[in-house]
């Protein structure tokens, strides 16, 4: 398996593209059945392969992505053929995560406590592999408004 198998939830929430995705296979409900109850590694085979093709649907789709921690931000921006971003430190001890953290950098961006970098980096062999990874370690996709608002403020 390449991603990670999709959550119960999200299961349901593609239970009719699951149908599909088995029918394409030939495989009926009464066999999807029958290998559940008889062949349960070949049902967890079947579940990793979809969750792999899913994941690969939406990680091409994937443009922008976003890391906010208390401290940092990261912006991401998905290129072709790589990723360009866009750091902004804090030197004091304001949590970007609540409101009220964000609040105070929207206010004090040219604050000497607001540290912004920017660069650029290349994909690995495998792109969709690494937004992956990124969301793995708690970046969200979004529509890029922080991106783009940040891109234009720094250059």
């Amino acid at each position: 398996m390449k991603y990670t198998r999709l959550t119960k939830e999200q299961f349901e929430e593609l239970h009719q593209e699951f149908i599909n995705f088995l029918a394409t296979q030939s495989i009926t409900a009464d066999e999807w059945q029958t290998i559940k109850e008889n062949t349960p590694e070949v049902a967890e085979q079947e579940l990793d392969v979809f969750s792999d093709m899913v994941w690969e649907g939406v990680l091409k789709k994937v443009d922008f992505l976003e890391h906010i921690s208390p401290q940092q931000i990261h912006l991401f921006s998905l290129n072709e053929t790589n990723m360009k971003v866009i750091s902004i430190k804090l030197k004091r001890d304001i949590d970007l995560t609540t409101t009220e953290g964000f609040n105070w950098l929207r206010e004090n961006l040219l604050n000497d406590d607001v540290e912004f970098l920017q660069a650029n980096k290349e994909y690995t062999k495998d792109k969709n592999l690494d937004k992956f990874t990124l969301i793995q370690q708690g970046a969200v996709i979004t529509k890029g408004d922080l991106f783009t608002y940040f891109n234009k403020l720094i250059n």
